[in-house]
């Protein structure tokens, strides 16, 4: 039987997101680009995870969210990235050394709902985005904390992103853990599964995408924008792989270990790159059948 997308980016499964499989649609990827194209326009992607153990962000998000990214500009649409500090930085840096265009919006970390609502509104009336996309970006849970894969409460360190998925925009959430903005959808089969947060994620989102690393599932979602674009949208290998290398540069860590190596979530850039690879030729087999 052929391998499908989903197939490919929930392979090698560590942390037992495929629990979730049985709960979203088959074809999740396929529907969740669909939805991308059907909503043309400026689109907000959003990342950046925070690692208590390093006091750094992690590796996992920002490449993903660069293909989205790259993806949907080629397809027209006018891309702005958001995270927070450092994270942020660091994207900008990549993103001028790429000459890629896409602003990035450095969200501040703000405890106030005030200050933070009044950014929010900024936010929206300034871009007035079409779609929100994020990818590896962490959501409070039932009791309003922001909770790490072990538990731990990281809201200190964490802009409150979120906030600008609840303003009735279309969304897509990416995630591998359960407690990323999107996983709100299965709230109550996350905190059910062994492997997986007790304290899940309460932000849902329109259409969910679970993968093995968030990178991958930002992968899958350009995969499947490539099939129903009819050109290969996804990143180069060894440029996929001198961002990850450039980010761990910079000050970023796998977020499993907390160590600064060319890792995601513990997967090294060979591993990464044979899941990418295997992606592209999927695309190319499809594209010329």
């Amino acid at each position: 039987m052929t391998r499908t997308i989903e197939d490919i980016i929930l392979d090698h499964d560590r942390r037992g997101i495929n629990a979730l499989r049985p709960h979203l649609p088959a074809d999740f990827c396929d529907q969740a680009a669909q939805y991308a194209l059907e909503h043309p326009g400026p689109v907000i992607i959003a990342t950046g995870f925070y690692i208590m153990m390093s006091d750094a962000p992690e590796t996992d998000g920002p490449p993903g969210a660069f293909a989205i990214g790259n993806a949907l500009r080629e397809l027209g649409h006018r891309v702005f990235y958001t995270a927070d500090e450092p994270m942020a930085y660091m994207m900008a840096s990549w993103v001028t050394r790429q000459r890629d265009p896409s602003p990035i919006i450095r969200y501040p970390i703000m405890e106030d709902p005030h200050t933070n609502g009044h950014f929010v509104r900024e936010t929206i009336t300034e871009r007035e985005p079409a779609l929100l996309i994020s990818i590896e970006r962490c959501s409070p849970d039932a009791e309003g904390i922001y909770r790490n894969m072990r538990g731990r409460d990281i809201s200190p360190q964490t802009a409150r992103i979120d906030h600008l998925f609840g303003n009735g925009l279309p969304s897509i959430g990416i995630g591998d853990g359960g407690n990323e903005i999107g996983m709100g959808n299965l709230q109550e089969v996350i905190a059910g599964a062994d492997q997986l947060p007790d304290h899940p994620a309460v932000v849902g989102c329109d259409r969910l995408i679970a993968a093995s690393t968030s990178n991958w599932g930002g992968y899958g979602l350009v995969a499947a924008l490539s099939l129903r674009a009819s050109r290969n949208l996804l990143p180069d290998v060894d440029t996929d792989a001198d961002c990850i290398r450039f980010l761990v540069d910079a000050g970023a860590v796998s977020g499993v270990s907390g160590e600064h190596d060319y890792l995601v979530d513990e997967f090294t850039l060979e591993e990464n790159a044979a899941v990418l690879q295997e992606l592209h030729d999927y695309v190319n087999e499809h594209l010329k059948g």
